[in-house]
């Protein structure tokens, strides 16, 4: 991982842009930090960024509004959503609507820091190459996805825009068709870390993913779920 990575740190609170931005800079990491959400969006405008740690609770334009303005323009920059403690809903609702993860507040930094480590691994592999063939286009009942590329084509010719976390999730799924995955395989494969309790960040991105390939919600056929087992991607797969 590139140890000079620029995170954007969005957060209210002066105390803790400045505790995060001292602590994730002693960690190799490159930081720079806004206090809203139109002082983020100038920045992304001015520079590039590698990942938004972004904070719910904003004055004005809050974080999942924010977080929805960037998926809206077809931006899969990484986001590790701050949130409340307890707040469960609206933790949720920043996974739906195309967070990478989350840390509820008060946090450890260190918790932080390997979550921010996590997500920025994974999209560097996913830039790097997955394990199969590089630049391989994958098929799977008439959508195509571009492992290389990161694109996902409809049966239609409609290119749909997946979040890197999205995009994660469907890499492991075409890579293990057939087969029941544990919501624990899930995150390992996809996040790189083990599922804590009552994490329900996998459940939230296969839902999404459902939506993104049109799978009915209420009687599922491309992802199945199993009932104390996982989930079961079911098409066939196989290459362009």
């Amino acid at each position: 991982m590139d140890t000079q990575a620029h995170i954007l740190v969005v957060d209210d609170d002066r105390e803790i842009r400045d505790l995060l931005a001292r602590f994730l800079a002693r960690h190799g990491l490159r930081v720079t930090t806004a206090r809203d959400g139109a002082e983020m969006m100038r920045l992304l405008d001015e520079r590039r960024v590698d990942l938004v740690v972004l904070d719910l609770m904003l004055p004005g334009e809050d974080g999942l509004s924010l977080t929805r303005r960037l998926r809206e323009a077809r931006s899969s920059l990484p986001i590790v959503m701050l949130t409340a403690m307890g707040e469960d809903t609206d933790r949720i609702v920043g996974l739906e609507m195309g967070a990478d993860d989350y840390v509820p507040k008060p946090f450890n930094p260190r918790e932080l820091l390997a979550r921010i480590k996590a997500v920025l691994r994974r999209v560097q592999s996913a830039a790097d190459g997955p394990a199969l063939p590089h630049g391989a286009r994958l098929r799977f009942q008439g959508w195509s996805l571009d492992l290389a590329t990161r694109d996902l084509t409809s049966p239609d010719g409609i290119m749909v825009a997946l979040s890197a976390g999205e995009f994660s999730l469907l890499q492991v799924f075409v890579e293990h068709p057939r087969r029941v995955l544990s919501r624990d395989q899930l995150l390992d494969f996809a996040r790189g870390r083990t599922a804590v309790p009552f994490d329900r960040s996998i459940d939230i991105q296969v839902s999404r993913l459902r939506r993104r390939l049109g799978d009915d919600a209420k009687d599922p056929q491309l992802i199945k779920t199993v009932r104390g087992g996982g989930y079961l991607f079911t098409a066939e797969v196989e290459k362009a």
